[in-house]
């Protein structure tokens, strides 16, 4: 044992000075590799925040937000890692028991014919009745697609709430530049109430109203700022962004037609709704229940090996076997004797099983009261959409160009010039709101019918090319 590391360090002599350098360089190193990785180890524990998250400029399109809440939305991340945990729970309800270890010792011995037993250790094993642990099984994977359809729930209302976000702040914005526009036209036609006033073209109540209209819009202008910084925050916390975080311009919104019946989604939505879809995987579940119930009352087995240690004998006559461990095999099976809580058992499974069809009733006909409350809505906004844009808004440009026209030729008042104006401003608002509103709704029949409804067919399951793990 001539190697430096087998020396005793005990004495300072020459040859054991190389082995106390090299012991203090390899504590060390030690130290100072213990000390990066702790540090690397705190900084996975703690990690800060590097950046503000996705950046926002430019003209921001609705798909590109949807991506981003995908990619961000910390509520598709929750749902995504209980789905994970629920698939995790199959191995754990389909496994056997843990086996028992059971040591005995004894502090005054137990004497035998063979000697003393000082202690004595036993092994065993709980064997569930054949099936019971299937069963259980299906129980999990039960759970587990329930899990699944939670998980693209949870995607369909992150892309329901940018989309009815991102039609709301459009509309808001839209309100504001409309706004900014007849203020300006506003305050030009305010100016010259005043002239007018002044040469005796126009009264005094003309001049007050022009003045209190500007003044409105200049509320509504601040109102609208108020409500776009709000609905910005709204928005930036579904994309997982500070709340404060600048949103670029919005694309204008393509609103294409519903192309589709109410029957069609009601159809659609029992195939494809995850609240019908649960409440089915709830009755197929109620089934298992009642499976496993019945399993339970049948008796479970148990496998064993027990042995016991024996020590020598004090006696006078030592018999020839003396000292010999003991070893035995040992076998059990439960015993389902209390019949009322067996019974019980399965009338709980069977009561459940009866209370989760009602549930998909009651589901279903909730989605169709939904379905058909959404679909008025969306048709009702197309309309006002298509009855603003080729009539009404038209109209009111044209009875403002007339009014204008005719005050100055003096026959007409400026009130009235003021009074056309002011439609005019409404209609735009309407219509701008009437667009919000339908694409709102829209998404939310959408979100119902878990499919588009305007003729692309395509199934909204989540953004094109991400894939669920």
């Amino acid at each position: 044992m001539d190697h430096p590391f087998y020396r005793s360090p005990v004495r300072p002599t020459a040859t054991g000075l190389p082995w106390l350098c090299c012991k203090s360089a390899v504590v060390l190193l030690v130290g100072i590799t213990y000390l990066f990785t702790a540090s690397a180890i705190a900084g996975d524990l703690d990690p800060q925040p590097t950046d503000e998250g996705p950046s926002l400029t430019g003209i921001l399109r609705l798909a590109d937000l949807i991506d981003q809440a995908y990619a961000h939305n910390p509520s598709i991340e929750q749902a995504r890692e209980a789905w994970r945990a629920t698939v995790e729970n199959y191995r754990v309800a389909t496994g056997y028991p843990d086996p028992q270890l059971m040591v005995t010792w004894f502090p005054e011995p137990i004497e035998t014919r063979l000697g003393p037993q000082d202690w004595n250790a036993q092994i065993s094993q709980m064997i569930p009745f054949p099936g019971k642990l299937s069963k259980a099984g299906e129980l999990v994977a039960a759970d587990a697609r329930i899990a699944r359809l939670r998980l693209d729930m949870a995607v369909k209302e992150t892309i329901l709430a940018v989309q009815e976000s991102y039609y709301e702040l459009w509309y808001i914005r839209q309100a504001k530049t409309v706004t900014q526009h007849n203020a300006r036209l506003l305050d030009h036609l305010r100016k010259i109430s005043e002239t007018a006033h002044a040469d005796d073209r126009a009264t005094l109540t003309d001049v007050i109203k022009a003045q209190s209209q500007s003044g409105q819009l200049q509320y509504d202008a601040l109102l609208l700022e108020e409500l776009a910084q709000t609905e910005m925050v709204r928005l930036n916390g579904l994309l997982n962004r500070p709340p404060e975080s600048a949103v670029g311009r919005l694309e204008t919104p393509t609103l294409a037609p519903l192309a589709a019946d109410v029957e069609t989604i009601y159809g659609l939505a029992e195939a494809n709704q995850e609240e019908i879809l649960m409440a089915q995987v709830g009755v197929d579940k109620g089934d298992t229940k009642v499976s496993l119930a019945r399993f339970e009352n049948l008796p479970d087995f148990k496998v064993g090996l027990f042995y016991a240690g024996i020590g020598q004998p004090d006696v006078a006559m030592v018999p020839e076997d003396a000292g010999r461990d003991a070893i035995g095999l040992q076998a059990g099976i439960s015993i389902p004797l209390w019949f009322g809580r067996n019974n019980s058992r399965v009338d709980k499974a069977m009561a459940e099983k009866a209370m989760a069809r009602a549930e998909k009733t009651v589901r279903v006909n909730a989605v169709r009261t939904r379905i058909r409350t959404l679909f008025f809505k969306a048709r009702n906004a197309q309309r006002i959409v298509s009855l603003y844009e080729t009539d009404l808004v038209p109209q009111a440009a044209r009875s403002m160009e007339i009014a204008e026209v005719w005050y100055r030729e003096g026959e007409s008042s400026f009130s009235d010039f003021i009074e056309t104006q002011s439609v005019w401003y409404n209609f735009q608002l309407a219509l701008a709101r009437a667009k919000a509103d339908y694409g709102i709704n829209l998404a939310r029949l959408e979100r119902m019918a878990g499919t588009h409804l305007t003729g692309e067919g395509q199934k909204l399951t989540e953004p094109a090319g991400k894939e669920q793990p």
